[in-house]
């Protein structure tokens, strides 16, 4: 199972303007950036709703939707100007050949995945972006989804990435894993 942005993919993202990005859209709505600036950006959505939430439930719908919105405009702006990693195709292709199964687990959204590698379909066996996730990595159920599709058990399974998160999501859903340097 691999991870997309960093691992398959260059995508630049500005992971510091999407953060400010939305602590900017909660503190509008009176959400103290210091109870939230700390996450990862989405947790920190999460986070920020939760807060809204137990003021103005409404708000709340209106500040995820907004945030999400946000968050994935930066990442399909980053993915215009990404590529696939020099490899990542014929790599996935080859696995298929061999007949061992992969996935690809992404916090991306399937847009900006889609604008890199629009026929990520063809190479793996699983996809699987935020969108299709109720938690995403390092929670376990992302990585514990592509599994399932693939029927394959987590000790058959590697978990690889580029970054903490990834190598987090492993160790919580009991997969081992690799870290990739790109």
């Amino acid at each position: 199972v691999f991870d997309f942005d960093g691992t398959l993919a260059e995508l630049n993202i500005d992971f510091a303007g999407m953060k400010r990005t939305v602590l900017a859209l909660a503190a509008d709505l009176g959400v103290d950036a210091t109870a939230i600036e700390g996450l990862h950006v989405l947790e920190a959505i999460e986070a920020a709703g939760r807060i809204i939430a137990g003021r103005e439930p409404g708000l709340a719908e209106r500040f995820h939707a907004d945030a999400r919105a946000a968050v994935s405009a930066i990442e399909i702006a980053a993915a215009r100007k990404g590529s696939l990693l020099p490899g990542s195709r014929e790599m996935l292709l080859e696995l298929r050949k061999r007949r061992i199964k992969s996935a690809v687990i992404t916090r991306n959204c399937r847009q900006a995945v889609t604008t890199i590698f629009p026929d990520i379909a063809s190479h793996c066996d699983a996809f699987i972006p935020r969108e299709q996730t109720n938690h995403v990595k390092p929670h376990p159920e992302h990585l514990l989804a592509a599994l399932k599709s693939l029927a394959v058990l987590p000790a058959q399974a590697v978990m690889v990435g580029d970054h903490p998160l990834d190598i987090k999501a492993g160790r919580n859903a009991g997969v081992r894993t690799a870290g990739v340097l790109t």
